[in-house]
């Protein structure tokens, strides 16, 4: 898609983040008009938000940097039906407070990219109009306007129904609810445009043709591109788990190295989409080739870090990686901490039991299989005795360093 005129839809095609839009040039004209308010959903699910919902936060963030609105809907609502895109089996049903819990460590997640300050982005939850909709009125006023037929064609629904999954009342019901958010987003705040990956296609038709049959208003839909990487693997899983953007679930030096372990095919792709360095820098980086495009790598890591949890943290993750990795200076503060107590220490801890702990490993025989396979090492030495007991003395003031393979680290420090 070239030729956008607007700031807004220029970036994103540039960088990569279109796949799909309703109206291409409709939207490029309500944009470069100004003022454009344009939001993307975000269900309670979890306490926090990770790697994979970077593309639609990212544009968010360019939305709000080139001098438009948006506007963060979190499904205080929808939560509690379920979306079934990209799923086999229905989500697991959430009470009240485990809603409210992941809604604001959303929140958390989300302030790192975006101002929330006065005349810039705003939060809404649609519990606020989906928890006093009147079932039967509902139904009659809206329900009409969309055919199941129609429905049936999506590609969320679609796909369960081949896979002979058994897709419920309960979430067949989502679409609605999010084609009625788009309408009630329109009414309230004057959005024009919702974004969001590629799976909520369906989902966002359904809102336009809504909000065109009700209120006779043209509303807009752009989706990202499915981002995996080079290999195939989906964007933003690693074997330990998802890679979160809250540093109490996933510190940053972890995050750090997520990044700069990025395949060599990515590293182009991952700089337009995660990072804002300017174009002409991106073409240079990606152009290096064999041990330089690590230092590109390293590029990546740093701005990737820097966005999520600032410069001084990535600064820090930095060091480490390179005191790590590189023996070169004292940077193991920027390692992730796990603090035992003096007295325990003093006690003496098994190895095995601080490799759990650390989340190294998942149990004691599964760190019992780390150390016979000689992946189990102590400040850079291996651990030959599965039966080693970890002391104070040890640890020392300073820390010692507990590894698991060459690429996962932890400092275990003694506390008071």
């Amino acid at each position: 898609m070239a030729g956008f005129r607007s700031e807004f839809l220029r970036v994103l095609d540039e960088r990569g983040f279109i796949f799909q839009c309703t109206d291409p040039a409709g939207l490029d004209a309500l944009a470069q008009a100004g003022g454009l308010v344009a939001y993307v959903g975000f269900d309670c699910t979890a306490d926090a938000l990770h790697v994979g919902n970077l593309v639609s936060i990212m544009m968010l963030r360019w939305l709000q940097r080139t001098g438009h609105r948006p506007i963060v809907l979190v499904g205080g609502g929808t939560t509690k039906v379920g979306d079934p895109s990209g799923k086999d089996e229905s989500r697991r049903l959430l009470s009240d407070e485990d809603i409210a819990v992941n809604k604001r460590g959303i929140l958390r997640s989300l302030q790192k990219f975006l101002d929330f300050g006065e005349g810039g982005a705003l939060l809404v939850d649609n519990a606020a109009w989906l928890d006093e909709l009147r079932y039967i009125p509902f139904l009659r006023r809206y329900g009409r306007h969309l055919t199941v037929n129609r429905m049936l064609t999506f590609e969320s629904v679609r796909q369960r129904l081949e896979r002979e999954q058994p897709l419920t009342f309960l979430e067949f019901n989502y679409m609605v609810m999010q084609a009625y958010d788009f309408l009630e987003l329109a009414r309230r705040y004057g959005c024009r445009l919702q974004m969001g990956g590629s799976d909520q296609w369906g989902n966002i038709v359904c809102g336009i043709e809504l909000a065109h049959k009700t209120d006779r208003i043209t509303l807009y839909g752009l989706t990202s591109p499915l981002i995996t990487t080079a290999s195939g693997a989906k964007m933003g899983k690693t074997a330990q788990g998802a890679v979160w953007l809250d540093d109490n679930k996933v510190s940053p030096f972890a995050y750090w190295q997520f990044w700069r372990n990025t395949e060599d095919a990515d590293v182009g792709r991952f700089l337009r989409l995660f990072t804002e360095l300017p174009l002409d820098e991106i073409r240079r980086l990606e152009a290096l080739e064999g041990a330089e495009l690590n230092e590109a790598k390293k590029i990546l890591a740093y701005e990737a870090t820097r966005l999520c949890h600032g410069a001084e943290a990535a600064e820090r993750a930095a060091r480490a990686a390179r005191a790590v990795f590189e023996g070169a200076g004292d940077g193991l503060e920027g390692l992730p901490v796990v603090a035992v107590s003096r007295a325990r220490l003093a006690q003496g801890v098994p190895v095995v039991e601080l490799l759990t702990r650390a989340g190294l490993a998942q149990s004691l025989s599964e760190a019992r299989r780390l150390i016979r396979n000689g992946g189990a090492r102590l400040d850079g030495r291996k651990v030959e005795d599965e039966r080693l007991v970890v002391t104070l003395a040890m640890v020392g003031a300073e820390g010692l360093k507990l590894s698991a393979g060459k690429k996962r680290h932890v400092l275990i420090r003694a506390e008071s």
